[in-house]
């Protein structure tokens, strides 16, 4: 049924907490997991703005494929990828150019002030999405364990 699952990761624990999940449906269904990482460079007056987004990109790509390798070394086929920009607008960019079948992501949990002031990037991508989306929330009781640790770079 699903051949390619993109997943966006944001570099957290949290956002780690789909891989198991989702290795399992990829080892079901025979699907191949897109492991994406969106850059974004904040950048303050007085620093220069290529400087800020050549170092968001090369620790973009350090993560991912160390993520990727991982996911290898236990059988499940992935790739990486690393794009610059919005988190919304380029998982979405994404997998329309790619073709993905579905899109699985961890959400944070924000609620009150902090999800009305950052937004949910989970939400966006819900509601703009050409393909289903798989939303996994982490237990409270996973956040920062094995469970998580085991997918996280060194």
């Amino acid at each position: 049924m699903y051949k390619k699952i993109l997943v966006p990761l944001d570099g957290s624990p949290l956002a780690e907490g789909i891989l198991p999940q989702v290795g399992e449906m990829a080892r079901v269904h025979g699907a191949r997991i897109h492991l994406l990482r969106v850059g974004f460079a904040l950048v303050f007056p007085g620093a220069d703005p290529a400087e800020a987004q050549l170092e968001t990109i090369v620790e973009a790509e350090g993560y991912i494929e160390g993520i990727r390798k991982r996911l290898e070394a236990e059988g499940i086929p992935a790739e990486a990828s690393v794009r610059y920009g919005f988190p919304a607008e380029e998982i979405l960019t994404h997998a329309r150019r790619n073709g993905v079948d579905l899109i699985a992501m961890a959400t944070h949990g924000r609620t009150g002030p902090a999800r009305w002031v950052l937004g949910s990037v989970a939400e966006q991508v819900l509601r703009k999405a050409e393909v289903p989306v798989l939303l996994f929330r982490p237990p409270r009781a996973a956040q920062g364990k094995e469970t998580l640790a085991r997918y996280a770079t060194a």
